[in-house]
């Protein structure tokens, strides 16, 4: 049986419904922006492996890096010990950071990093005997699968069946253009009726991600986090998505003129090498928990905390990111959609008259499709468009209608021209 048919037997995938989806395809080897699977066919990984490979496939200098680590400190207990790959990884992290960010708690993916973040703001008050137990959440906002991710998360397909078991969530629009002021007024009247309830207010900064790469106003919420800070209100910034140059700059909330108090970090972090999540915050937040008393202790670990091999996979990716090369690869990307944005938007043709919009941001390129049906995660067009690309040797994976780039920083113009003709192949099919 060849790789494919071995996995059928014995595997349960992801967001995967295995009745219509049955097999999965058999990757033996990645370089670069590409993987080969066990026939010899070649993908350009137009996603970065769900937005996390962002220097490309089985990048050299980060194997070498992580292979010295292993021959070194392969994992040690986090509580009571450290290791110089964890403490120069905070130390880097921070300097990146805006300035009020001052620790750092290691965890292992996007949705813990977020869990650490709603415990840390919950924990909080309740040191401080404050009960303030609800949270403000953006609509259509995805931060991850776990429990207290799945609650502040727009309710929807991935969490019906747990919708009794999720604590309640006041969710209000997020400033896209045109709402900016009913987003405020909306912020404004939920901390008016409850505002001495709330802990925190937790959003995707700029970008919406599984919403469809949904666009926001940097000045609007910055004006949000202030009238959180005004009200003694938390804000956390979920940047598992948006950190390390994907919005054109190292972290979304360097867009900002306000900072948030709490940063959650993943994807990117390792250049998609090794799972690892990252929950920074003030020294505010971090005060809160010093006492004789243990009982105010962050009781909240991982067995893999800070996995020196993992740290040392973030430190050279932290490298690559510091090189001006990459940054001048950030921009030729973010040019390369732009203008192939507004080739489509002056396009007189029925090209252009299938697509609701287009949106670009950084290295983040999104084009929804008019539909006839349901325009959510579940639209036909989806199965449609990832047969399609797949048989052209690109891996796109749709959310519903929208089809979106998210490529590694390494691609080519001439790989990005091929997508971009495949996509107006694809509409002009349609």
């Amino acid at each position: 049986m060849n790789l494919t048919q071995r996995d059928k037997r014995i595997i349960w995938h992801p967001y995967t419904q295995h009745r219509l989806n049955p097999d999965s395809i058999g990757i033996v080897k990645g370089k670069g922006t590409y993987v080969f699977d066990e026939h010899g066919k070649k993908y350009i990984d137009a996603l970065s492996s769900w937005w996390t490979c962002i220097h490309g496939h089985s990048h050299p200098y980060i194997a070498k890096k992580v292979s010295k680590q292993l021959k070194q400190l392969e994992h040690v207990i986090f509580a009571g010990f450290t290791h110089e790959p964890a403490v120069e990884l905070a130390e880097r992290l921070l300097k990146k950071f805006p300035k009020n960010q001052k620790r750092i708690f290691f965890s292992d993916n996007g949705s813990t990093a977020v869990e650490v973040a709603l415990k840390m703001s919950f924990q909080y008050w309740y040191n401080k005997g404050i009960p303030k137990t609800k949270v403000i959440a953006f609509k259509n906002d995805y931060h991850g699968d776990t429990f207290g991710a799945m609650a502040v998360s727009d309710r929807g397909a991935f969490s019906k069946p747990f919708e009794s078991h999720l604590f309640d969530v006041l969710f209000i629009d997020a400033p896209v253009k045109g709402k900016e002021k009913e987003s405020v007024i909306q912020l404004r009247y939920q901390i008016s009726n409850l505002g001495s309830q709330i802990s925190s207010f937790i959003f995707e900064p700029l970008v919406q991600g599984v919403a469809g790469m949904i666009v926001h106003n940097a000045e609007a919420l910055s004006e949000m986090i202030r009238i959180c800070r005004e009200n003694q209100i938390f804000t956390i910034a979920d940047e598992v998505f948006t950190g390390f140059g994907r919005t054109g700059k190292f972290f979304a909330t360097d867009h900002l003129t306000d900072k948030p108090d709490m940063m959650c970090l993943s994807k990117g972090l390792t250049g998609g090498t090794m799972a690892m999540g990252v929950t920074s915050c003030t020294d505010e937040v971090f005060d809160a928990f010093l006492s004789k008393d243990r009982i105010n202790t962050f009781f909240h670990g991982h067995s893999f905390t800070a996995n020196p091999v993992a740290c040392a996979a973030s430190l050279a990716s932290m490298d690559l990111m510091e090189q001006k090369e990459t940054w001048k690869r950030i921009r030729r990307i973010g040019n390369k959609h732009n203008k192939f944005k507004l080739k489509v938007e002056s396009q007189k043709s029925k090209v252009k008259g299938k697509i609701q919009e287009i949106r670009r941001m950084g290295t983040i390129l999104a084009i929804e499709l008019k539909t006839s049906g349901e325009t959510s995660y579940f639209n036909s067009i989806r199965d449609k468009a990832v047969k399609f690309f797949l048989d052209k040797g690109i891996l796109l994976r749709p959310l519903g209608n929208v089809i979106y780039l998210v490529p590694p920083y390494c691609i080519t113009d001439k790989d990005l021209d091929y997508i971009y003709d495949s996509i107006l192949e694809f509409l002009n099919l349609l």
